[in-house]
């Protein structure tokens, strides 16, 4: 397997398992793909990671920061999408971990997330990784006309802003 970054280039794949995710109404509230320059605004432009196998994109993970606000710098909403196909087989473990190294050493102190109550798979993930349960937003949204309940987690690193 290979790290890669996530590039204009490889994007349509990210695309690709990014709708993959979007099948399920359990990974993200958003209904609609993505464009490259839209979604290169959005995210910061370190931690854009994918995993290949031989030329397949099994994989990928980013960050969003979560407000503008300067003492926010350092705090990140994650996003992590496994390909259908490889779901189950450690490749989101592998991902997320991947993300926490690099986002270190680009100085963010605090991951967080927030995953539908019933993405248990993806709930379980992020403890294996360390995050921890914060809270609970109920009824945050829509999804297809239907109220989704959130659970927010976080990793706070050990390792930056340790005074």
């Amino acid at each position: 397997m290979e790290i890669r970054s996530i590039t204009k280039n490889n994007f349509p794949e990210v695309v690709e398992i990014y709708k993959q995710g979007l099948a399920t109404n359990i990974a993200t509230f958003q209904n609609d793909l993505p464009e490259w320059e839209d979604w290169d605004k959005a995210h910061l432009d370190f931690c854009r990671i994918s995993i290949y196998d031989n030329d397949t994109m099994l994989g990928w993970t980013s960050l969003t920061p979560v407000s503008s606000r300067c003492v926010y710098a350092g705090v990140a909403e994650v996003s992590v999408y496994v390909a259908q196909d490889a779901r189950g087989k450690g490749i989101g473990k592998i991902l997320l971990n991947e993300l926490i190294t690099h986002s270190e050493e680009n100085g963010i102190w605090t991951l967080q997330s927030g995953i539908f109550a019933e993405n248990e798979a993806s709930i379980n993930l992020h403890k294996k990784c360390g995050f921890r349960l914060v809270g609970f937003r109920e009824k945050i949204g829509k999804k297809n006309g239907v109220w989704k309940d959130n659970v927010l987690m976080e990793r706070r690193s050990k390792n930056i802003g340790i005074d």
